[in-house]
């Protein structure tokens, strides 16, 4: 993958444009059936109907974010509301390749959202923090987050320039693993919580604890824009299949996943509609197939049913 894949999408307000642009350079449609996502050169929404605007210096907006990817597999982000001129990074997996992109663009960085303390995500807090860049990181790790100034937990809420931001909990890949949802953007960054097609290991966490996490993701809005840390999507494309081959959406979706990382491109961020009809790990407690496949008893919880598929991941 090229180091620099970037994606910007630039809404007014969720009111005039409730649609999600799903990756850099294609642009998929999501109609909110179940029809499989199809390659358009547009977007389309619920009726709404809108061109995918590359540039950075087109169209007013109050939301703007650039994707690029860094440390092979990670992507970063920067957010910026060009009415008010802030700039946040969530997480830093290093520190050069975002200055080199705050230097493109010519935005100072004022913010880093971490959304939990691992290296890869938190590495380049200490060369970003100059003066005037605030650091909100997850409560429940603070003493590990480097140079955080303000400490946050899951039904927190802030304000980032003209937008508001809801802290969710999003505990399980580490125990105090949080995310940032931008209602009126339509968007989250969820780190290494849930990823295209799959979620993180458990690593901290204990499996209630993570199913209750993806559970209160997949009660978003199917219209949400799912910001994810890693390029991933390839390999949980085949779990998933070992799992519930007979799922037509899934079937659908490998393809174009397939398809896309043929011609290199990202297959982040993704919509969590169709996440909800494909990832497995969104679907444990309602495929029958999936949890026929991973043995999941009649006397099995929700959360014991998701512990036996992420041991099923972790030894697939």
């Amino acid at each position: 993958m090229a180091n620099s894949l970037f994606l910007f999408r630039k809404l007014s307000t969720r009111k005039k444009l409730s649609g999600c642009a799903l990756a850099a350079y294609t642009v998929l449609a999501s109609t909110g059936s179940c029809e499989a996502w199809k390659p358009t050169s547009e977007l389309f929404s619920r009726g709404t109907q809108s061109k995918l605007n590359m540039s950075t210096d087109s169209a007013v907006s109050t939301f703007t974010v650039a994707q690029f990817s860094c440390l092979g597999d990670n992507y970063g982000y920067l957010i910026h509301d060009p009415e008010t001129g802030q700039t946040a990074a969530i997480d830093t997996p290093c520190d050069k390749t975002y200055k080199e992109e705050l230097e493109k663009r010519g935005w100072k960085l004022t913010h880093i959202l971490n959304t939990h303390h691992h290296d890869d995500h938190t590495g380049g807090n200490k060369a970003l923090k100059e003066e005037g860049v605030k650091i909100i990181g997850p409560v429940d790790e603070k003493s590990k987050i480097p140079g955080i100034d303000e400490p946050v937990g899951g039904g927190d809420s802030f304000e980032f320039g003209n937008l508001k931001v809801n802290v969710m909990d999003a505990g399980g890949h580490t125990k105090g693993h949080i995310a940032y949802y931008f209602p009126d953007q339509s968007s989250v960054f969820v780190g290494d919580c849930l990823f295209s097609l799959g979620c993180g290991k458990m690593f901290e966490g204990t499996p209630t604890q993570f199913w209750a996490s993806l559970e209160r993701l997949r009660a978003l809005p199917d219209d949400t824009v799912v910001y994810c840390a890693h390029e991933y999507t390839a390999s949980n494309a085949k779990f998933a299949m070992s799992v519930e081959p007979g799922n037509s959406d899934l079937v659908n979706r490998v393809a174009i996943v397939k398809a896309k990382r043929e011609r290199n491109e990202p297959t982040v961020p993704t919509l969590l509609g169709e996440e909800k009809k494909a990832n497995p790990f969104l679907r444990v407690d309602c495929s029958d197939e999936i949890r026929q496949n991973i043995g999941v008893s009649s006397g099995d919880t929700s959360a014991d049913a998701f512990a036996k598929l992420r041991k099923a991941k972790d030894n697939f």
